[in-house]
């Protein structure tokens, strides 16, 4: 399976209790392949990919086009699994649309190209770098909740998100506010006790000239699946069903 969607829980939560935390527990996590600390070179594509094929490179393309999870909004996002099925095939052919690229969902050189051309030489992405997701009072990915290498890897594909979401909001620049948390810091600022933060796979964002509005709705289709509510002062997002919690869209419309 490479789209999961779920229906909309008509419950009503605290905000405070929900805000940048969980819904629910006790489910495992998962990462794809993890950085060395070294300089990256660009991934390297041994062959064309296309629906039905599975492997580690399978992988790393649903990381790069997980922003590309839907046309409208809804409860979907690209499963990195490794598994190149019918979801994985329709984010393709919405990021080659995108690029202006020919839409067949095969995955070839040209395709490789613009998914290698979205990645900087440390392994971070064109538009954005780790030091904007680092723990502002460390200065480092170090003391959350997870490994430093398991957060910095939730950071690198939150990056690749918000490449698609920059992408949908017509190249607008994209401010990273707050990124990784470590757990003493969230503390420090009175964040939830169990914030998407401090997993790596958070952030908050202002988009300078957007409305948040804006931001929040082109987020929808992200495959970002904690969305806090637009009318604050910044946008907060986060990819918390990666983790196995359940979807928290505050303002959502389905």
């Amino acid at each position: 399976m490479t789209l999961f969607s779920r229906s909309v829980d008509s419950r009503r939560f605290d905000r405070r209790t929900m805000l940048r935390g969980t819904l629910a527990v006790g489910a495992g996590v998962a990462f794809g392949p993890l950085l060395s600390s070294g300089a990256a070179q660009a991934y390297s594509w041994s062959r064309t990919l296309n629906q039905g094929d599975t492997g580690a490179d399978v992988t790393e393309l649903q990381i790069r086009v997980a922003g590309w999870a839907a046309d409208s909004a809804g409860h979907s996002r690209v499963g990195i699994d490794g598994d190149f099925g019918a979801g994985t095939a329709a984010a393709v052919k919405r990021f080659q649309a995108a690029y202006g690229l020919t839409a067949d969902a095969s995955v070839g050189p040209n395709t490789q190209a613009k998914l290698n051309a979205l990645e900087q030489s440390d392994g971070s992405t064109v538009h954005f770098n780790w030091a904007e997701f680092m723990d502002q009072a460390s200065g480092t990915f170090n003391g959350g909740k997870l490994s430093a290498s398991q957060v910095k890897e939730n950071v690198r594909r939150c990056m690749y998100k918000l490449e698609a979401l920059r992408k949908k909001l017509g190249d607008k620049p994209i401010t990273v506010n707050s990124g990784f948390r470590s757990i003493a810091h969230n503390a420090d600022i009175g964040g939830a006790s169990d914030s998407m933060h401090l997993y790596g796979t958070a952030a908050d964002l202002d988009v300078p000239g957007v409305a948040n509005k804006t931001v929040y709705q082109k987020a929808e289709t992200c495959g970002f699946s904690g969305l806090e509510t637009y009318t604050v002062d910044h946008q907060h997002v986060d990819s918390r069903a990666d983790l196995g919690r359940d979807w928290w869209w505050e303002n959502g419309t389905v």
